[in-house]
């Protein structure tokens, strides 16, 4: 890896980033265009590896020994060469005001992190904080009712009302009216493109967008310049997902792209809730089939909070009590809570320390920073959450 193309002074002083997380930001950038390499074997190799960077220094043999990887993934990597293509996307992110963050970022959420097909790197207009990993989708038809974008509007606002971030995806219809209406109420709202993150689609969002950039985040996983073609979006629909507790689901045709987030909810752990329509409606057909395969249905915003609030819980009592893991917590995990107590651990120290797989210490502080015994720091440390 040519590490000298991210550490000169291509960018002003003032501005660059520490080469660490420069050279993190290019190699996840790198491995997004490994071609045969997607983000389910992308997840695997950083599982693995523990950092990006040493996947394009590891020998080929060890590369052969990570699962389902495909051999052109494979040459891809041992013959990657293309780092000035890289470099030239680092500075045209910057000239465009737009933050590139790497899969091992802090600031990367961690829910999305945890599911199985993470994108290597967000591209990310506004800013990211901690409150957003307490998030809820709203989703539904573009072609929305009056009675569809006022159940939206009104589900939104109250769940920014309680302090939860809005996710959905800046669409024509009922995303656009959750997005208005979480920043009306003076909430945090994501919005996640299916195009780049610099392009307001629909074009009528163009002031939408500015509003969210300012006030929250707009989010995508695909390159600068990238035009909203109707297949990215289905693979837009998991980090709408990916990013929140649960996805209520509004007006929705039986083909809508609302459903696919649903179902992309449910394999990722998420709850899923739909709003009841009129009877004999295409719009309602979609909500309405959600619910017989059980989707809770909901009428109101103290629906979808009576069902998330033991997770709400879990992460305030997290916060909010002395660090001590439940009776149930197994033994490896108790034994990587045992030497966080002694002080913040980079990864290789606690898989060093430990004596613990690299996979296996990876699964276990994500799933302590899931349940918020655990807070990650910069330089990929990790640190226990205390009491405030």
């Amino acid at each position: 890896m040519d590490l000298a193309l991210f550490t000169t002074a291509s960018a002003p002083a003032q501005t660059r980033p520490a080469p660490s997380e420069q050279n993190s930001v290019a190699s996840c950038l790198a491995l997004r265009r490994v071609k045969g390499l997607g983000c389910l074997g992308f997840k695997k190799l950083v599982e693995r590896f523990a950092d990006a960077e040493k996947i394009f220094s590891a020998p080929r043999g060890e590369l052969e020994q990570v699962e389902d990887l495909r051999p052109e993934a494979i040459d891809g990597i041992v013959q990657f060469h293309d780092w000035q293509e890289v470099a030239n996307e680092i500075a045209l992110a910057r000239d465009a005001g737009i933050t590139l963050v790497a899969y091992s970022d802090a600031r990367y959420p961690a829910r999305l992190r945890a599911i199985a097909d993470p994108p290597p790197v967000l591209y990310l207009k506004g800013e990211l904080i901690e409150a957003d990993d307490r998030a809820v989708a709203i989703v539904g038809s573009r072609s929305a009712s009056d009675y569809g974008r006022r159940v939206a509007r009104d589900l939104a606002r109250g769940l920014a009302g309680v302090g939860l971030t809005v996710v959905s995806g800046m669409a024509r219809g009922i995303d656009g009216a959750a997005h208005e209406a979480a920043l009306n109420a003076g909430g945090r709202t994501v919005a996640v493109l299916g195009s780049g993150v610099e392009r307001a689609y629909p074009p009528e969002h163009d002031k939408l967008h500015a509003r969210i950039a300012g006030a929250g985040a707009v989010l995508s996983e695909l390159p600068i310049g990238t035009r909203p073609l109707a297949f990215n979006f289905p693979a837009r629909n998991r980090l709408i997902s990916g990013l929140a507790l649960g996805v209520v689901v509004v007006e929705a045709t039986e083909k809508s792209g609302s459903l696919i987030t649903a179902s992309m909810a449910v394999e990722q752990g998420r709850e899923v809730f739909a709003v009841p329509g009129q009877v004999g409606s295409s719009r309602s057909r979609g909500a309405h089939r959600l619910i017989r395969q059980g989707a809770k249905l909901i009428e109101d915003v103290d629906h979808i909070l009576e069902e998330i609030a033991p997770q709400l819980a879990r992460g305030g009592a997290a916060r909010s009590s002395a660090p001590t893991l439940p009776p149930g917590a197994g033994a490896e995990t108790q034994k990587i809570f045992a030497l966080l107590q002694e002080g913040a651990l980079q990864v290789d120290e606690a898989i060093e320390k430990s004596g613990i797989g690299a996979p296996r210490v990876l699964q276990i502080l994500l799933e302590l920073e899931l349940q918020g015994y655990v807070t990650q720091l910069a330089g990929k440390k990790y640190a226990l959450e205390r009491p405030h």
